[in-house]
């Protein structure tokens, strides 16, 4: 499934006006979790926050933080990666609008109420996923963990091998 943004939510505000906000799908929460993740180098606070929407009854951990942190400080291209447009050649940098293709597999769903989803990354050879649960009492999907972070290529003007 695509999703296509004119723009990048930088703040919770923007985030709820984007109608993928709903949350009525897991593909939807998924594709605005790289969304989110693309404003960390921006605002690691302001990102926090939109993951707490996205996470829905629960808040991002001082684990989850870290981690995020650990992955994207001086590395924060690897959200854009996900996105079209994006290559180790160009920095990463997407086309715009930016669009994101969010896909499941046979085991994308293993139980009710619970779905992993998968995006690719240009500088990875296999497909990354996005822990996702539902909330039966409101429908709404919610992000549960944050599997897509590990190391990619880097870009190619950081490369010395390049």
């Amino acid at each position: 499934m695509d999703f296509v943004f004119m723009s990048l939510p930088t703040n919770l505000t923007e985030l709820k006006q984007l109608p993928e906000a709903v949350l009525n799908s897991p593909f939807k929460t998924a594709a605005l979790t790289l969304a989110v993740l693309c404003n960390y180098g921006n605002n690691p606070d302001a990102t926090y926050e939109m993951l707490d929407f996205l996470k829905g009854p629960e808040n991002v951990s001082e684990y989850e933080k870290q981690f995020i942190r650990d992955r994207l400080k001086g590395k924060e291209y690897k959200a854009f990666s996900y996105f079209n447009g994006a290559t180790p050649e160009n920095g990463y940098t997407p086309f715009k609008p930016y669009t994101i293709s969010v896909t499941e597999n046979p085991y994308s769903f293993p139980e009710e109420n619970w779905a992993t989803l998968y995006v690719k990354s240009s500088g990875a050879d296999s497909s990354r996923g996005i822990k996702l649960r539902k909330k039966p009492s409101t429908g709404q999907w919610f992000l549960n963990d944050i599997q897509c972070l590990s190391d990619i290529r880097v870009p190619m003007a950081s490369d010395p091998w390049a």
